[in-house]
């Protein structure tokens, strides 16, 4: 179906979810379609130019969209050969990786070729990379060309986008927050792991991307908040006469190392109140 006369209404009714194949998450649309429901495929105008989705929520009126973010439009329900012309998109996505890779092979380029998507009306192919250094590309842009007659796109990502895309399982042993949920990726710095009283080891921090896990953040509040209950490390205390320093805390047990010059002692967060207390008392 051709749809050189369609013409964007941004003056939408109503929004609803979409998904796509290859995404983890859904985003939304505006339509004025309104005997969309759940389960329908559209044909969706993204950044990236017409691709084929499932909806995977009911419709909601606009006046409950509450994002700053512009909505796409919805430009009509799909019909059976938008289906499979997107199917026969797969296939030749997977012939045009098969491609690409033998012509970076050919030549010696440094870049990891990741995956192969046409737009639903094949004006463009995307592929997707990642590399260490720039890469120089443009032969590899002219011989693809030729080889497949439409436009190319080459999309260098991240590593974080990397394990995105690729997925994996965590060190906690479920699927990686990145290919499941995440939808941005935060600066972890390592400020968050001494923040949670970490061990500072790099290669257990790290996730399969190989920067700091994302999940050092999850709790970090938490900690920042639970800590200001305690006393810093390094203060003094009296316990019967005899000096003690913090040494360190414990945030999970409420717990409190104290070191002397020859001994250890571990209270409770309670107990080293009422020692702090009865200090004072004694010094008034």
């Amino acid at each position: 179906m051709q749809d050189e006369f369609f013409e964007y209404n941004y003056n939408y009714t109503h929004y609803i979810g979409v998904k796509f194949a290859d995404a983890k998450r859904a985003y939304f649309f505006g339509t004025d379609l309104k005997d969309l429901k759940e389960g329908d495929k559209v044909i969706v105008e993204t950044i990236r130019g017409r691709e084929l989705g499932t909806t995977v929520t009911e419709l909601m009126e606009i006046s409950n969209y509450t994002s700053s973010l512009t909505l796409k439009p919805i430009i009509r329900l799909a019909d059976n050969s938008d289906i499979r012309g997107y199917e026969q998109n797969l296939k030749d996505a997977k012939e045009a990786m098969k491609i690409c890779a033998q012509i970076i092979k050919d030549l010696n380029l440094e870049m990891n070729l990741l995956s192969a998507e046409y737009t639903l009306d094949k004006a463009k192919i995307i592929f997707s990379y990642v590399a260490d250094e720039r890469v120089d590309f443009r032969e590899l842009l002219k011989l693809l060309a030729a080889r497949l007659r439409t436009r190319i796109e080459l999309r260098q990502i991240g590593s974080r986008d990397k394990a995105k895309l690729i997925g994996g399982i965590g060190i906690c042993g479920l699927p990686l927050c990145c290919a499941t949920f995440l939808n941005e990726f935060d600066g972890i710095s390592i400020n968050r792991a001494k923040n949670q009283m970490l061990a500072i080891n790099i290669p257990k921090l790290s996730g399969h991307c190989g920067k700091l896990i994302c999940c050092l953040k999850y709790e970090d509040e938490a900690y920042a908040e639970a800590k200001k209950e305690f006393p810093p490390i390094g203060e003094q205390v009296l316990i019967e006469g005899k000096k003690y320093w913090v040494g360190s805390i414990n945030i999970i047990s409420k717990a409190i190392k104290l070191d002397s010059d020859n001994d250890i002692k571990i209270v409770s967060i309670d107990e080293y109140k009422k020692i702090q207390a009865k200090n004072e008392a004694k010094r008034k």
